[in-house]
């Protein structure tokens, strides 16, 4: 992981013919000349089905680019610079809400990390970018017995936790790109969070709201099993 601050032998068989094997490069060619128009169009029906399906089966068909698509409510509003607001509040001196204009004017950090699922896929070497967590509590100001931080999202029904030492950390990002792009919706854009040495979902989509709290209050998935401290193996759990 990288922090980057501002900014056997061949099988033998009978001969291929010349015609068939130009017939083979040109279907080849094709192929890849359409690769990016059928992977973006497979990855838009996948974003789409995926708004309606509450069962969550979507999640579990391949993708070229490596991403699964899910949610645990049936559709998720749109968000963008005409109604973006991200709150943050609780144990804080000075709460606000930011717009998205107010968090591209910050300082921006750039974190290359592996993303890995507890469903079993990764996609490796993958950059976001964005303010640093720490970066906002410090504006808002954590009061004495702030101890954790609890994560809310505009599709109404997704939470995630943090002690306030995990949020602290240089990879921990609110983060407004990926993949050197801005967040799309499927991926739970305009504005998620990326907890860089942490399993996926602990990467809340669609956030909306930052409140400091006096423990932890675990999340979504953890209330239904899952480890609140999402570390994945190899993690630095002590890292600045």
């Amino acid at each position: 992981m990288a922090v980057e601050q501002p900014r056997k032998k061949a099988a033998e068989g009978a001969p291929v013919g010349r015609r068939a094997l130009l017939g083979m490069l040109g279907a080849g060619a094709a192929g890849l000349a359409a690769a990016p128009y059928l992977q973006s169009g497979w990855e838009g029906f996948l974003a789409k089905a995926s708004q309606v399906d509450s069962t969550g089966l979507t999640g579990l068909l391949p993708n070229p680019g490596g991403f699964r698509y899910y949610s645990i409510v049936g559709s998720v509003p749109h968000k963008d610079e005409t109604n973006y607001g991200l709150r943050i509040g609780g144990l804080v001196e000075r709460p606000r809400t930011y717009t998205l204009a107010d968090l591209r004017a910050m300082p921006q950090t750039r974190v290359v990390a592996d993303v890995l699922c507890t469903d079993g896929w990764r996609v490796d070497d993958t950059p976001f970018e964005g303010v640093k967590l720490s970066h906002l509590l410090d504006d808002a100001g954590v009061r004495d017995n702030g101890q954790a931080i609890r994560f809310t999202c505009f599709d109404g029904a997704y939470s995630e936790s943090l002690t306030l030492e995990q949020a602290r950390r240089s990879d921990v990002l609110v983060a407004l790109n990926m993949q050197d792009k801005p967040i799309t919706h499927e991926h739970g854009g305009p504005v998620r969070l990326f907890v860089a040495p942490m399993y996926f979902y602990k990467s809340a989509k669609w956030l909306s709201g930052i409140s400091v709290t006096d423990s932890v209050v675990p999340g979504f998935w953890e209330e239904r099993g899952y480890a609140v401290d999402g570390w994945l193996d190899g993690a630095d759990r002590h890292a600045a």
